[in-house]
């Protein structure tokens, strides 16, 4: 084998220390830290670990680091590699001040610190930007190992990334990815959380949730849009309201105020409701409160119950924050028999037994402490919450209340916690539970069938003006008399300024179709070829129409048993590689927790060249349009219709397979001939 001084002269990227590690970084007060993650590994395990960490760093500096890297082990249940943090506040500067060999290897750098911005990730010091544990990269080893490789990056090369580890530059050609990232894909048989969770620790898979591992967070900004058209569509499908009208005088109540979360008193404020939510992180209130995304703290539910009355007398959109246990304010409602128009939660239920739901009777500081020390009560009482979440939400909705499970996998958490009772078939999870998700009761049919999905862009220059621009520009490809959807749409990106929706660099999101986001994705690249503005990273949520195989969510409406498959999600990554996006991402678990889906995403940079108009040609309407596909074969009704229309669009060039409908009488007539009944 080489001996360590020859691996080291054999490689030109390294982390390379000439004048010393660097110094032990301060920890600046008030920044939310990560609790302490699950920690099972045996002794062997716990060596293995710190072996697999030093793999980054030359051999003079080992004997310093092991105590340091095992005290983080042990105390924190990974190795973050704290030391290796640069010291002070990390944001997504300007392009032009980040070093590279081609626009791609400096956009990525943007991309990255601007989701470890401290006003953006959740857990910044611990590299989780949102989602209780979704993760840049595992350690800020590989964050300085991969920022070395993207200014080394060139426009023939193609970066390989895997849980958050730089595998090596790769030569490939220009309309190739620049950069291919996995994170956390399992071998099917150890494809479950205990698994997941000795890999994590011994530092060889990385939970990228979606947007966090994929580095393209526009903090919660990104979740906005999604949930203003959930709650919009909510109300005119159970609540009666017009394709014109908006939530006035409505009621939401859900709980969450973080990452994903954090959006949901903004939205509810822009589609014209009152809605409390509930979080038990007093920091987190704050940070919307000073944002502007929440409109008042109470401590009660009285306080909060009573504001939102006001609120609704006086037509007036609010959102109130109550700090405190979600079920404890939802109990009172029952209690004062208090009506609520629509409820859903937001807690990070993929995460429930670490960290990401509270149980009720403790403190947040409680619940952090509890983690660390007696985890096993702390499951109980989590399970004891969850029982009572149920029981509350049942009464309320035998009262009139819409509840929708809003994809944090809140419902399977309570199967999982023993209350087979929400199954929707009364056997088992696999036809989904007797609430509906968002996605299928509202998004899957009245968006995503017909391929609207969070696109998104970034001004790389961070310049605001260039974002009016492209506001402007986004505003004028969409016809807001086609579709109630485009009209929507229209209203969102015409107002987005006024919303005040940026938080970290210049972005924003915008739900589109294939063809409304081809159209507005070259005439963007237009403007960055006429010098209108800078250059511009587009992406997407990966929760989008094909992006994502996920049953308890995504796929929720997909009715002909292949929710559970993750061929549909794999292929878009696939097609996106091959047809030359920038920036492709796979990864497992998402929003609903390791096992429980695949997902993918992609980034492309427009630099102006027309050999980005072809890519953008090729791969556009083949990321949206693959997942309307897989809808339509699934004999979704609009899905269906707007895949036929595709085929007569696109006269030959591509061609969608429909299926043919079946006779649901005549077949169930020859089944029960077979089964007696």
């Amino acid at each position: 084998m080489l001996s360590n001084s020859e691996v080291y002269n054999m490689m030109d990227i390294k982390l390379d220390f000439r004048e010393g590690l660097p110094e032990y970084p301060k920890f600046q007060d008030g920044i939310r830290r990560a609790p302490k993650r699950e920690f099972t590994l045996t002794q062997e395990e716990t060596e293995l670990a710190l072996k697999n960490a030093l793999r980054y760093i030359p051999e003079e500096y080992h004997e310093e680091l092991v105590p340091e890297l095992l005290e983080e082990l042990l105390t924190k249940g990974r190795i973050y590699g704290y030391r290796f943090r640069p010291e002070g506040k990390i944001v997504g500067k300007p392009i032009d001040e980040y070093e590279g060999k081609c626009i791609e290897g400096k956009a990525f750098q943007v991309m990255i610190d601007n989701n470890l911005d401290f006003d953006i990730a959740l857990y910044p010091y611990e590299l989780v930007t949102y989602g209780e544990s979704g993760s840049v990269f595992q350690n800020w080893m590989q964050y300085r190992l991969i920022k070395k490789y993207l200014k080394e990056l060139s426009k023939d090369q193609t970066l390989v990334i895997v849980s958050g580890h730089p595998l090596g530059l790769f030569h490939s050609r220009e309309d190739a990815p620049r950069v291919m990232i996995t994170n956390g894909l399992m071998v099917g048989a150890f494809d479950d959380y205990d698994n997941f969770n000795r890999a994590a620790a011994l530092g060889v898979a990385n939970y990228g949730q979606m947007t966090a591992g994929g580095w393209m967070y526009i903090g919660p900004q990104g979740i906005v849009h999604g949930t203003y058209s959930t709650l919009l569509n909510a109300g005119r499908l159970k609540l009666n309201i017009g394709e014109d009208d908006d939530l006035s005088g409505k009621l939401f109540v859900s709980s969450g105020l973080g990452g994903m979360s954090g959006a949901q008193g903004k939205a509810i404020k822009i589609s014209g409701g009152v809605g409390i939510i509930a979080e038990v992180d007093y920091s987190r209130i704050k940070t919307r409160y000073e944002q502007g995304w929440i409109s008042e703290i109470t401590n009660t539910p009285k306080e909060a119950f009573s504001l939102a009355k006001e609120c609704i007398e006086n037509n007036k959109s609010y959102a109130i924050a109550y700090h405190g246990n979600i079920v404890d304010l939802l109990q009172y409602a029952v209690d004062e028999d208090i009506h609520i128009d629509l409820l859903s939660d937001q807690t990070s239920c993929h995460e429930a037994y670490n960290g990401g739901y509270c149980p009720q009777g403790i403190t947040f500081e409680e619940r952090t402490k509890m983690l660390a020390t007696n985890k096993n009560n702390f499951k109980i009482l989590v399970d004891k919450t969850l029982k009572n979440h149920y029981e509350v939400i049942k009464k309320l909705v035998s009262k009139g209340t819409y509840f929708f499970d809003y994809g944090n996998s809140f419902m399977k958490a309570i199967y999982d916690s023993g209350i087979n009772e929400i199954s929707k078939n009364g056997r088992n999870d696999k036809d989904g539970f007797i609430w509906p998700s968002y996605v299928e009761d509202i998004l899957g049919p009245g968006l995503f069938d017909y391929g609207y999905g969070p696109f998104r862009w970034v001004c790389l220059s961070g310049k605001e003006e260039d974002l009016i621009k492209t506001d402007k520009a986004a505003m004028d490809c969409i016809d807001p008399s086609r579709r109630y959807q485009d009209k929507d749409n229209y209203v969102w990106i015409k107002d987005a300024q006024k919303n005040k929706l940026v938080v970290g660099t210049q972005a924003r999101i915008l739900y589109q179709d294939a063809f409304g986001r081809l159209k507005i994705a070259l005439r963007f690249n237009e403007m960055v070829r006429k010098g209108e503005v800078g250059p511009i990273m587009l992406g997407r949520d990966h929760h989008d129409t094909g992006g994502t195989d996920s049953p308890f969510r995504e796929t929720s409406n997909i009715k002909d048993g292949s929710n559970i498959m993750a061929d549909l999600s794999t292929h878009i990554f696939a097609g996106n590689s091959a047809r030359g996006m920038s920036l492709v991402t796979l990864h497992n678990g998402g929003g609903v927790g390791i096992s429980k889906s695949i997902n993918g995403g992609f980034g492309m940079v427009l630099d102006g060249s027309r050999r980005v108009d072809e890519i953008l040609k090729n791969a556009i309407l083949w990321d949206v349009m693959g997942g309307v596909a897989r809808r339509a074969w699934a004999r979704c009704e609009n899905a269906i219709e707007t895949s036929a229309g595709y085929n007569d669009m696109m006269n030959g060039l591509d061609h969608i397979t429909l299926p043919f409908i079946a006779d649901d009488e005549m077949i169930s007539k020859e089944v029960k001939k077979v089964y007696g009944k």
